[in-house]
């Protein structure tokens, strides 16, 4: 039997970029096909399918900001090439991946150096800028949107979707139930260090607003950053709305698929969760975000009628408010975005890109109806 060579995964630190990583590593490590991780030090947080396999870590900087940190940045990327180089070398692996942020070029380019068999994973309706720079050496480039801008007209495309973590998919089918009148409407708010400073400001006004008929009703779970909890927790107390706070939830996924509503950012892996489990958004895209990929994002999923997206500047407590009575008081409308965000999903998104991986190291895919 011949000896299949492991596959580089090479990947910023970010979530964003390791849950697609790690989705591909629990799909490689089914097939029998090993592994190594290739990431900076931001890699060592995360764990899960990636926890007991090979890591390397190289240099990375952002070439982003003044000039004296674009030199520095510079630098730090050459760096990197070279440690890059040395571990691909120490590898010898059959093919590399690559799945976005700057911690991933040196190794992308290395792996061009070295003309091994190559492909990116893009996460967002926009090329992301580090994968713009390695393009050019990719054999395929996996998209998770059906349109995304820079890539669109090329013959390397593939949608694949976007990979989500196995805490995610097996929320896939449990049922979206919709609050009748007069029941308990469980709200979640999430996003992110930057999403919940400005969400603790708006979302509480929002709800003080409503009518006391409605925010009684309410159950909300928001993330909000430690400094703002009180100031938030005192403004639901004064509303007389039941709420549950915290920096950070370690069972969002159990969380989401609870949900009646969500009021969340719309970053790739966002988006693929919410259209994985299917629960229906409004979502507010960070206006600060790299090519405003998140109004891309956002926009691209509320064509398929799963989600609500309002411009971080009409995200105001009076305009949240009025969606959010429009949509409580039409449970049959919740449900149908529901749907159509269930419809969106792609749960088989690891299964695809392992398959185009497959294609670059020639090892046949598993018959049909093998799980992965």
């Amino acid at each position: 039997m011949a000896v299949v060579r492991p596959v580089v995964l090479a990947t910023g630190g970010t979530g964003g970029h390791v849950f697609p990583a790690e989705a591909l590593a629990g799909e490689l490590e089914a097939r029998g096909v090993p592994f190594a991780l290739v990431t900076d030090s931001r890699g060592r947080q995360w764990h899960g399918a990636l926890a007991h396999h090979p890591v390397h870590y190289i240099h990375s900087a952002s070439p982003t900001g003044s000039w004296q940190h674009k030199i520095k940045a510079v630098l730090a990327l050459a760096l990197g090439l070279f440690d890059a180089w040395r571990a691909l070398g120490r590898i010898a692996p059959s093919a590399v991946v690559g799945f976005g942020g700057y911690a991933s070029v040196p190794t992308m380019l290395a792996a061009r150096l070295r003309r091994l068999p190559a492909m990116l994973h893009e996460q967002n309706a926009v090329l992301g800028r580090a994968n713009r720079l390695v393009v050019g050496g990719a054999a395929r480039v996996a998209t998770s949107f059906a349109h995304t801008r820079h890539i669109d007209a090329d013959s390397r495309a593939r949608l694949v979707g976007n990979p989500v973590r196995g805490p995610v998919r097996v929320l896939r089918d449990q049922p979206y139930r919709a609050p009748d009148a007069g029941r308990v409407v469980d709200l979640l708010v999430f996003g992110g260090s930057q999403g919940a400073a400005s969400f603790g400001e708006v979302v509480p006004a929002a709800v003080l607003s409503l009518p006391q008929a409605m925010r009684a009703r309410l159950r909300i779970v928001q993330q909000c950053r430690p400094e703002s909890i009180d100031r938030v927790r005192a403004s639901y107390v004064k509303a007389g709305v039941v709420a549950e706070l915290a920096p950070f939830f370690t069972d969002l996924p159990r969380r989401i698929a609870a949900a009646h509503l969500i009021i969340g950012r719309s970053g790739a892996s966002t988006v693929a969760e919410l259209a994985t489990v299917g629960r229906p958004s409004i979502l507010v895209p960070y206006p600060y975000a790299a090519d405003d990929h998140q109004t891309a994002n956002a926009r691209a999923f509320e064509v398929t009628g799963g989600c609500i997206v309002m411009p971080h500047a009409a995200f105001t407590a009076p305009a949240l408010a009025e969606q959010m009575v429009s949509l409580i008081d039409q449970p049959e409308r919740l449900a149908a975005m529901a749907a159509a965000a269930h419809g969106a999903g792609r749960p088989d998104a690891a299964a695809r890109l392992a398959d185009i991986v497959a294609e670059l190291i020639s090892v046949p895919r598993p018959p049909s109806g093998v799980a992965a």
